[in-house]
């Protein structure tokens, strides 16, 4: 056998076993009549020790032949180490080494396989495997890896069962690009790979599979960030004979189950709030609730004073952001910088100092007195020491860019705690929105989203006023889950599709499987999908995915390591009767 323990499981109470470990060279401090070599393996780090008084001449000659990353096997005794190591668990012992062999050598690594790196970000991409060696990527992926267990124990407690779903299907319009992949067998006809499964999940439940889930890949074809892949993993569930209640409760349970189990964290009824309070609150509807600043609409108190910046605007809105009447002049300009970068595209805003002794000091004096300034601050909450901020413009717009504000300025007063978590339901979405390029209705969701009964009558006169039955978990402003009761009859779905201008053809087309099973005893049906890869990085206390997958892509979408999306053979594409433009 290779070993008979691994490099983290040995201590004191080992000591004089003869023992056989394996793994990677870590470091060599080698002082001539003495050789140290940490060994490394996914386990751990242990020691041993070649020594010229107790160890045989070959064994310093194998030794200096080593270098890093070289893989050794190594048989000895386990003592105890004179100067122990209080950082590992491993630290209070030593192996003293008898046998040494070479498995297999290494080429110097292009960068250090150590916590703290030297490699950068594309580097370490290109020799990702070399990468996960490193403890902090090795102990994401165990997270994610426990994560994943413990999702499935939940799911199957409550009856849930596992069912995985075809990965070529048929291109339908759910929102992103598809990526397809051309048919040999029919020429000219292509498969895409699946954005969600959400048609199969649904027809599970018109095959009876009452409670379904899937920890399933997903493809879409869109723009990246730190957050999103090109292909990603999605906690994919599906209930029959439910109703919006139904789903949070569980989910809400799955998500309580997950912050106990990963953290010992106890966190009790979720709150929630509608889409409209979370927009007029906080300007997203994905909204950090670990911290305050809240907006505050500031139309009757800001306008008719004579500051045109205010009065002409459709909206006046501010925040107080806490114990930042301490920044400079030069400070809130770094601010005004910042809003007015292309991301943001803020024109500016106001700003007011809320000074200890009770009186105001604005950019916008000359039109507001102490007065008005303490109505501000009384209507925003604002304490002494706080800094006011101000924006008027668009409603839409002025919301958003504020958001992004708030969120800056969380992240410099350190508000977003990664240990502390804050999750949110968000319910009562707008089923549609408008598209002015296309002149015509687009699902918020997806088009099998269910509006709110009582506004079923609306879908002719008013459909801008449906809500759907559709909801969103947040949690630390990330949003990680979303769902919605379906619609389940074929008649009401066939409006829908009318609405969002498909022809009665192209509805039949696209989705006349889906439309011909919904006549075979439909029964209703709701469910969630959870972003995998983002749950488990906030649960970890992060906001970025990348390191959460064994092999990612980079920001344009390429695996560095393979060189992948590559050109293939002219032979391929003939076959496949695919012709590239020149």
């Amino acid at each position: 056998m290779f070993r008979t323990h691994t490099c983290g499981e040995l201590s004191l109470k080992n000591l004089n076993e003869k023992v056989t470990l394996s793994g990677w060279v870590s470091v060599i401090r080698d002082k001539g009549f003495m050789v140290w070599i940490d060994l490394r393996d996914r386990y751990g780090i242990t020691q041993l020790i070649i020594d010229e008084e107790r160890s045989e001449q070959s064994l310093f000659e194998t030794a200096k032949k080593l270098g890093r990353e070289f893989v050794i096997q190594a048989t000895g005794t386990v003592i105890e180490r004179s100067s122990k190591n209080p950082n590992i668990p491993t630290g209070g012992i030593e192996i003293l080494v008898e046998k040494l062999e070479i498995l297999n050598e290494s080429k110097l690594p292009p960068f250090t396989i150590e916590d703290k790196t030297d490699g950068g970000e594309e580097l370490r991409m290109q020799y990702r495997y070399l990468d996960l060696r490193r403890n902090p990527v090795k102990n994401k992926l165990i997270f994610r890896h426990q994560v994943a267990q413990e999702v499935r124990k939940y799911l199957s407690e409550k009856e849930f069962i596992e069912v995985e779903t075809p990965v070529l299907i048929k291109s339908t319009p759910e929102g992103a690009r598809d990526f397809v992949v051309p048919s040999r067998m029919n020429p000219g006809q292509f498969y895409a790979l699946p954005q969600s499964p959400q048609t199969f999940k649904q027809l599970m439940m018109v095959g009876g599979l009452d409670k379904y889930f899937q920890i399933v890949k997903c493809f879409r074809d869109e723009d990246l960030r730190a957050d999103r892949q090109p292909e990603f993993t999605q906690i994919d569930c599906e209930m029959a004979f439910v109703e919006q209640e139904d789903i949070l409760n569980i989910f809400e349970g799955l998500t309580q189950h997950l912050l106990k189990t990963t953290h010992g964290i106890e966190i009790g009824k979720f709150p929630r709030m509608t889409y409209d309070e979370a927009m007029r609150k906080y300007g997203n509807d994905k909204p950090d609730i670990r911290f305050g600043m809240e907006f505050h609409e500031l139309d009757d108190l800001a306008k008719g004073k004579g500051f045109d910046i205010f009065d002409k605007e459709e909206l006046v809105v501010g925040i107080s952001a806490p114990t930042l009447n301490s920044y400079t002049r030069k400070d809130i300009d770094r601010l005004l910088e910042w809003m007015q970068r292309p991301q943001i595209g803020a024109r500016g805003f106001v700003w007011v100092r809320v000074n200890e002794d009770g009186t105001f000091k604005s950019s916008a004096d000359k039109f507001y007195s102490q007065e008005n300034l303490a109505a501000f601050a009384e209507r925003m909450n604002a304490q002494k020491g706080d800094l006011m901020i101000l924006m008027a413009g668009k409603a839409s717009d002025t919301r958003k860019q504020l958001s992004a504000l708030r969120m800056e300025l969380a992240e410099r007063l350190e508000l977003r705690n990664p240990k502390e978590f804050a999750p949110l339901w968000v319910v009562d979405f707008p089923l549609l929105e408008f598209d002015e390029e296309t002149n015509r209705w687009h699902a918020m969701h997806h088009p099998f989203t269910s509006p709110k009964p009582e506004d079923i009558s609306k879908l002719k006169s008013n459909p801008g006023e449906i809500r759907a039955n559709a909801y969103d978990l947040v949690l630390n402003g990330n949003e990680i889950g979303g769902g919605s009761i379906r619609i389940y009859n074929k008649e009401l779905q066939s409006q829908m599709f009318e609405l969002l201008g498909f022809t009665p053809e192209q509805a039949q087309a696209q989705f006349g499987f889906l439309m011909n099973a919904f006549e075979y005893g439909a029964p209703p049906h709701g469910g969630i999908a959870f972003g995998f890869d983002r749950l488990v990085s906030v649960l970890d206390g992060s906001e970025t995915i990348r390191d959460y997958i064994a092999f990612p892509k980079n920001n344009s979408g390429r695996d560095v390591m393979i060189d992948a999306p590559s050109a293939i053979d002219q032979a391929q594409l003939d076959e496949l009767e695919i012709g590239l433009k020149k």
